[in-house]
């Protein structure tokens, strides 16, 4: 985790720091529903590298938001998930996805 001197000092700035870009936020909605596999992960976002998926999934494991089990078996099994402190940032995600819905809506056909 980071100090409290590495963070900006406006709170939504900290809080954008944590979640910014496109995969974080999309990783944190698949990792709100359950724990999930690096290669499942992988499948159903469409488009992000490996490179990137590890990076994301690394800064959220070292920002304490997702956590990366090892099950230390053959075949090898590891999964992510969200940590409690993680899961603080699930209504965040669902204000998100309460506006695109709504936005969605009002849009012409």
């Amino acid at each position: 985790m980071k100090t409290k001197d590495e963070l900006p000092a406006c709170p939504v700035a900290t809080a954008v720091s944590l979640i910014g870009g496109k995969w974080k936020l999309l990783i944190l909605r698949n990792l709100k529903e359950r724990p999930w596999r690096f290669n499942e992960l992988m499948r159903d976002l469409d488009g992000i590298s490996q490179k990137v998926l590890t990076d994301s999934l690394r800064q959220m494991i070292d920002d304490g938001l997702a956590y990366r089990k090892d099950y230390r078996q053959l075949p090898p099994k590891v999964e992510y998930g969200l940590t409690p402190l993680g899961r603080e940032m699930l209504p965040i995600i669902d204000a998100l996805a309460d506006f695109g819905t709504y936005y969605q809506s009002i849009l012409a056909p």
